[in-house]
């Protein structure tokens, strides 16, 4: 199990890495763009990556190649919130293929997925942090290097404890 402790660190196994956390902190998730890193245990389902940025990349996770028309919806009035959607979209989204490095890989952390419940938060993923690890908006953000070693090492049905 990956433990996130809300002091800022993230260890598995023999792995322990400083990590970002919400502006808010980490606690019961009450609402969409709250800024918190949701408080439980959540399996991580996916992992997405930038093939251009990522070259080898190895999980036992199931991997999705970023294109550049594809994001994520955050959006409580569409049918397609908390899910990965195709862009163009008339409702609210993140851009998943972003200029930035920030999602170059991301971890989809099933909070909010199975049953998607409207306005209770969404696109809670692990992905990399800016340089100075500053806080997120509610997602866990690790330095590149460290977050493909922990990519490298999960096994399936890993799951997340965050608090």
């Amino acid at each position: 199990m990956i433990i996130v402790k809300k002091t800022g660190y993230l260890t598995y196994k023999n792995l322990k890495f400083r990590c970002a956390l919400g502006k808010a902190g980490v606690k019961k998730k009450e609402k969409e763009g709250d800024n918190v890193t949701p408080k439980g245990i959540f399996k991580i389902t996916k992992v997405y990556y930038r093939p251009d940025k990522i070259k080898n990349i190895t999980s036992i996770l199931k991997k999705i190649k970023i294109k550049k028309n594809m994001g994520w919806c955050d959006d409580p009035k569409s049918n397609f919130y908390n899910q990965q959607i195709k862009l163009p979209s008339k409702f609210s989204y993140e851009k998943l293929y972003r200029s930035d490095n920030l999602y170059d890989i991301i971890l989809v952390v099933n909070y909010n997925i199975n049953p998607i419940i409207k306005y209770k938060g969404s696109a809670i993923f692990l992905h990399v942090a800016n340089k100075n690890l500053d806080n997120t908006k509610g997602c866990i953000a690790l330095k590149k290097k460290n977050l493909i070693s922990l990519v490298s090492k999960l096994e399936k049905n890993t799951k997340i404890k965050i608090g």
